[in-house]
């Protein structure tokens, strides 16, 4: 029976690159696992994924997922699963239960300002196994938090998606993140 994962964590945790890893790990034992994002993550460029740790995979974007015939597929892996809509949790959700077909969804859990992403909130509700992808604060503390950078500094307005890596993110434990601190005071 087909299951709906959803592997969250804070930015840094390596969600990219495991869901790469996964695709790789079907290829290896000779099936086929769709990797999809959503249109709106174009950091990297057009249909295709990119680790931190520069692994690549080409994929497909959510919004094309309609006219693509999952069953050809033996899962379907999507990145960035925070930017999904309601309705595309849902059709994840039809994917599963109606065409026995898992999906792993990756994505970070909340935004900057510590709220959750629409995408999130569903998968939150809805996956079958719920996991966490770890990383840690630069006090060596779990960071759980995202904190968007600006001008050097950790900043808490502006609009929930700016699409950005390691130049406008960092993750801080939540302690760290309340007080906006990026590193040991001096």
């Amino acid at each position: 029976m087909a299951k709906l994962y959803f592997r969250y964590g804070a930015m840094g945790s390596s969600k990219t690159a495991n869901a790469i890893m996964v695709q790789y790990n079907y290829a290896e034992r000779g099936q086929n696992a769709l990797m999809v994002k959503p249109r709106v993550d174009d950091r990297d460029g057009e249909r295709v994924v990119v680790s931190r740790s520069g692994l690549r995979a080409d994929c497909v974007y959510m919004e094309e997922l309609g006219g693509v015939d999952v069953t050809q597929y033996d899962a379907v892996i999507v990145d960035e699963a925070q930017f999904l809509t309601k309705a595309q949790v849902e059709e994840l959700v039809r994917i599963v239960d109606e065409e026995n077909v898992p999906v792993v969804a990756y994505g970070l859990r909340a935004d900057f300002k510590g709220n959750l992403f629409e995408g999130s909130t569903w998968l939150l509700a809805w996956a079958d196994s719920i996991e966490e992808v770890k990383t840690i604060c630069w006090c060596g503390r779990k960071a759980t938090c995202n904190a968007r950078l600006l001008n050097g500094k950790v900043t808490k307005t502006g609009e929930q998606v700016v699409i950005g890596g390691n130049e406008s993110y960092t993750s801080l434990c939540r302690k760290h993140w309340a007080k906006g601190q990026l590193g040991p005071e001096e």
